[in-house]
């Protein structure tokens, strides 16, 4: 690394400082890799520890808090801080009862008139049982030799009712509760409750309500031109797996798959748990744009054209030839290509034109446009950990500059304008195409120039937002749900996960009580709108 300074080369005052930048880069070059490798030197230790039957070195939290790579604060400069929500105004609060209290008569003197009365409004709740003994009739036909007895109202089933039964799927799936809180909290209410009970409730027959949430899927899919999308892990029966969200202003969709790749997250756009594949003139462009040799296009081109394929027919013709000559990520490939091309020649859930999203691999080419996040983008830059305060101060210059750029994207979404996006455009070339005394600050600017296409998306498309937070918050309802529940232990557990948490975030969104709506459903009472209804009625659909 110190072959390029020859100290008797340095005529001059550019020449030395040209050598004492590059020495300044070597020295944080130097002191990142011996952090890396006491850190590993320990962890080996740890180990040999650990093998002899001895313990590691212990654990101890540090007194400061670690360095905060959240960009929010940055990113809300400028923005007006939110109200604060309020109560709700007492001329909305839905009155129960009514109850007149008299002033104590003897405390009045003899010449006090009546006036009236003076409301006030108290909010309380009741929790008591509602315990009934239905006396249903029963009836025998000795002509017929069959006995005739009266079906419990609606929503009755076994043993309980369904206050009790959408009291304990809001308190699970909205409130954040453990089965295990859910049922000591009801037991002291009253109700005799087992924990087969609440399991069954939770996690068995979800068949009505794995509807619910494929009508919001495909509802929300269509309500915008841009979806967010993110994912976070999630144990099931103790493997782990991957909870993908997508989501928009209207709704949050939950998926939990084993995997993801590309070809899952296409499956989860069309709520799937198993691809179909075509293969046809389309496909053939994805084959190009995937860089896959020509001998394999044509032997491609062999193979059933415009009819759908299900997984076990595209294992079947991948077998031979192609799977001896392929590695495994062009065999992927060719899958991605089938599957991309079936997923845009369905109509069932609508295409998705702009996908707001991360920089992972996994989430190119699924739409027409991607918008990369700028608050990822910047959290690149917050990683950073500089040991030479030189290139602390260019680090910081830097940042004032990103995230002054970033306000100006805000502003122009607020009013769009195509000479301020030339102007916009110009002026990321200039910040990102600079270059530091700060070696390692320079790789990342190469890298978000590269990305420049994507992260600019919004000054064709004013209406995409410019971070993607919103799936990130939805991730975070799932963070917070295994954190208490850990996960699903079953195939079943798994699938009610997602689709409560779908109608639950999505209710939530749309300003809807979950605990009203599922007891609506549980009910059979059916008063209250869909909740894609609602979404179809609020969303705006993008042009074709």
């Amino acid at each position: 690394m110190l072959d390029q300074i020859n100290p008797q080369l340095i005529q001059d005052l550019e020449g030395a400082r040209e050598a004492i930048i590059h020495i300044l880069n070597i020295v944080e070059d130097m002191k990142q890799e011996t952090i890396a490798l006491r850190e590993e030197n320990q962890r080996l230790r740890d180990e040999i520890n650990r093998l002899k039957g001895e313990q590691g070195k212990p654990t101890i939290k540090a007194s400061k808090k670690p360095k905060d790579h959240s960009s929010e604060k940055e990113r809300k400069k400028g923005e007006a801080s939110p109200k604060r929500s309020k109560r709700r105004p007492h001329s909305e609060v839905e009155i129960d009862r009514e109850e007149k209290i008299r002033f104590p008569r003897e405390a009045l003197p003899k010449d006090a008139e009546f006036k009236g009365y003076e409301a006030v409004i108290v909010q309380d709740v009741v929790l008591k049982t509602d315990n009934i003994r239905f006396q249903k009739e029963k009836w025998y036909s000795a002509s017929e030799k069959r006995t005739y007895i009266a079906p419990l109202p609606k929503g009755y089933e076994g043993q309980f009712g369904p206050s009790v039964r959408s009291l304990v799927l809001t308190l699970y799936y909205a409130g954040g509760m453990s089965e295990a809180k859910i049922i000591e909290f009801i037991q002291q209410i009253g109700v005799n409750l087992s924990k087969g009970i609440v399991s069954t409730w939770l996690s068995g027959k979800t068949e009505v309500w794995q509807q619910e949430a494929d009508d919001i899927l495909i509802a929300g899919l269509g309500s915008s031109s841009w979806q967010h999308i993110d994912d976070t892990g999630t144990r099931v029966n103790g493997v782990n797996h991957y909870c993908h969200i997508l989501c928009n202003p209207f709704y949050t969709a939950y998926a939990t798959r084993a995997r993801k790749d590309r070809l899952t997250v296409i499956a989860v756009l069309q709520n799937s748990e198993r691809l179909v594949y075509l293969f046809n003139a389309t496909t053939s462009a994805w084959f190009t744009r995937f860089g896959l040799p020509q001998w394999v296009q044509q032997h491609l081109a062999t193979w059933p054209q415009d009819v759908l394929l299900d997984e076990d027919k595209v294992t079947a013709l991948l077998a031979g030839e192609l799977s001896e000559r392929l590695n495994q990520q062009q065999l992927a490939r060719i899958r991605e290509a089938g599957a991309l091309t079936a997923y845009n020649a369905q109509d069932r859930y609508p295409i998705i034109p702009i996908l707001v999203s991360d920089d992972a691999p996994q989430f190119r080419y699924l739409t027409y446009e991607q918008m990369l996040c700028w608050v990822h983008e910047g959290r690149h830059y917050k990683k950073l950990t500089p040991h030479v305060a030189y290139h602390q101060q260019i680090l910081d210059t830097f940042l004032t500059q990103f995230w002054e750029f970033y306000h100006l994207l805000q502003a122009y979404r607020a009013n769009p304008d195509s000479d301020r996006a030339d102007t916009l455009r110009t002026t990321f070339d200039r910040i990102f195409s600079q270059t530091t005394a700060y070696e390692q600050l320079n790789l990342r600017l190469a890298k978000t120039l590269a990305h420049k296409a994507r992260l600019l998306v919004v000054l064709d498309h004013p209406e995409v937002p410019l971070h993607n937070n919103p799936a990130e918050l939805g991730a975070r309802q799932r963070v917070r749900k295994r954190d208490v529940s850990f996960g699903p232990r079953s195939e079943s557990g798994r699938v009610a996960w997602d689709v409560f948490m779908t109608v639950a975030e999505t209710a939530k969104k749309l300003g809807v009580s979950f605990y009203e709506y599922v007891f609506d459903r549980v009910s059979q009472r059916h008063h209250m709108p869909a909740l894609a209804d609602i979404i179809r009625s609020r969303g705006h659909p993008p042009a074709t």
